[in-house]
């Protein structure tokens, strides 16, 4: 790392982007993923530099970053390489609530914002708790989230956790404890054994089509696919693990299950 604390960094996945942002360190940000949307004005304001699991290296490069931040092993390759250039790289790995505000301390710290930053955290972590005890002794309804419709794959574990947060009971609990998408497909059977009150959906960016969930064979039985609560989160909202889903996430899961129970 050429400075420290860093200052110019590039970002290869949304949730640094936003995390920066809101602790006032936007200036440093000098590359970001092409899926990086929040706030809106990055987009306007940052110059684009990857994908997800690629990346233009060259022009990464040419920004002369102090710091690279990527996640998980899905960007390793990317990572490699630039390490190979003689780029600092932070690869963060989050799967769960906790590796979210652990990530939005640590990164906080790095950029000299620390102070800021657990007080972001901890801000999270108090409406997370106040949710959870809100519906403590309620229903539950049960919650199918679905990342990807081919092969179905099931909700990773952040998202379950803010299922249960927010009232639902995780249709696929032991699912949701596998790190890679693989290990999350289920199988039609398995979800019509569920029998989820609630169908959340967000495939990785690909438009949801509740008409096509509702149409799967058998599923007319599911309670959520009979009672039409099938309900589209986007995914910069959910499938990013920071920010965004500790808020408007939960939020989104929140309205999905009070409307269920509205109609129920």
């Amino acid at each position: 790392m050429r400075r420290f604390p860093p200052e110019r960094i590039v970002c290869l996945t949304e949730e640094t982007v936003e995390t920066l942002y809101l602790l006032g360190a936007e200036a440093r940000i000098v590359g970001v993923s092409g899926y990086a949307v929040r706030p809106p004005r990055v987009r306007r304001e940052k110059p684009r530099v990857a994908a997800f699991t690629s990346a233009d290296i060259p022009k990464i490069l040419a920004l002369e970053p102090d710091l690279v931040l990527t996640f998980s092993d899905l960007q390793a390759d990317i990572a490699a390489e630039l390490i190979r250039n003689g780029v600092a790289v932070m690869a963060y790995n989050q799967r769960d609530i906790a590796g979210i505000l652990a990530m939005i301390r640590h990164l906080g710290t790095m950029v000299g914002r620390g102070v800021l930053a657990a007080r972001l955290a901890d801000g999270y972590r108090a409406r997370l708790d106040a949710i959870a005890r809100s519906n403590e002794g309620r229903k539950r309804p049960v919650v199918y989230f679905e990342e990807w419709d081919e092969p179905m794959i099931s909700g990773i574990r952040w998202v379950s956790e803010l299922i249960e947060i927010a009232g639902g009971r995780e249709a696929f609990p032991q699912q949701t404890l596998q790190d890679a998408a693989r290990d999350r497909i289920v199988s039609s059977d398995q979800v019509i054994a569920a029998a989820p009150d609630v169908i959340l959906a967000s495939w990785c960016g690909k438009k949801v089509r509740p008409e096509k969930i509702a149409a799967r064979p058998g599923w007319d039985a599911i309670p959520a696919v009979r009672n039409g609560r099938i309900t589209e989160i986007k995914s910069p909202l959910i499938l990013q693990p920071g920010p965004a889903a500790l808020t408007d996430g939960l939020d989104a899961i929140l309205a999905a299950l009070a409307q269920a129970a509205d109609s129920g």
